[in-house]
């Protein structure tokens, strides 16, 4: 097995900054996620929501939220394949690098629209419909700064590298960068040579990634298991001949 590489070796690898990029700011980063998640379900459990905004308005919400969540969770499984999955394995299975890119490079393409489709209906929901702005605070403002930084970055580096430029394959520099945080053996040089806005999109998803425990964004990471073993809950309705005349004193008839 290889040893972990030393701090001085880092340095002279990747530089001071590359070194405080790629290695201080994703466990940083890490942290700040896990104790985040923690301190805020034990001193704001009651605050762990998404605050909606259903009542004020429905129609613009159906057509921003799904298209915005549903371009989340695509987004999300293809930067896990991406990022986790290694090029071995999917060789392995009969996909080659070529059909891999293209599919990769058209469904990112086509999930990074939708999520940023949706999240601009939902932000012009809440700039354009009074009551739901009134109840939009500067937290919420942040986040969706956030957002749609991170997704507008991702976007940016597989349109100009995969589709204008000549293509870029990140599963040989980001990908092992990746999984080498999470072998406690991290490679900051593997990012030195990644495009700029590649870089810039790691960097901002890093930083949303800290400030996420603090937002409404922690309802993702919500699942509603209770319902799953909670009792049934039980209606009555209510008997018609109560308040249709006085009530009369002594026994009442039960029945026939």
């Amino acid at each position: 097995m290889t040893a972990p590489a030393q701090p001085f070796t880092l340095a002279a690898q990747a530089g001071t900054v590359g070194v405080l990029l790629w290695t201080v700011l994703p466990y940083v980063s890490l942290a700040v996620f896990v104790l985040g998640h923690v301190w805020r379900y034990r001193y704001d459990k009651f605050g762990w929501t998404t605050r909606s905004s259903q009542l004020y308005e429905r129609r613009l919400l159906r057509l921003g939220s799904p298209l915005f969540h549903f371009g989340v969770l695509m987004v999300l499984l293809g930067h896990i394949g991406g990022l986790v999955v290694p090029k071995s394995w999917t060789g392995a299975v009969g996909v080659s690098e070529h059909t891999y890119h293209i599919g990769a490079t058209v469904l990112g393409t086509i999930a990074g629209v939708a999520t940023l489709g949706g999240l601009a209906v939902l932000v012009y929901r809440r700039r354009t419909v009074g009551p739901v702005f009134s109840a939009t605070t500067r937290n919420d403002k942040a986040m969706c700064v956030a957002l749609s930084v991170t997704l507008v970055l991702g976007l940016s580096a597989t349109v100009a590298a995969n589709v204008v430029g000549g293509g870029y394959d990140y599963r040989e520099t980001i990908s092992p960068w990746f999984r080498s945080l999470f072998l406690l053996r991290p490679d900051p040089a593997l990012m030195t040579g990644a495009p700029v806005l590649f870089r810039l999109h790691v960097i901002s998803a890093l930083l949303l990634f800290a400030a996420w425990p603090f937002t409404r964004l922690v309802h993702m990471l919500t699942a509603p298991l209770g319902y799953l073993t909670r009792p049934y809950i039980v209606y009555r309705s209510r008997d018609g001949r109560l308040g249709t005349r006085p009530p009369r004193r002594g026994w009442e008839r039960t029945g026939s």
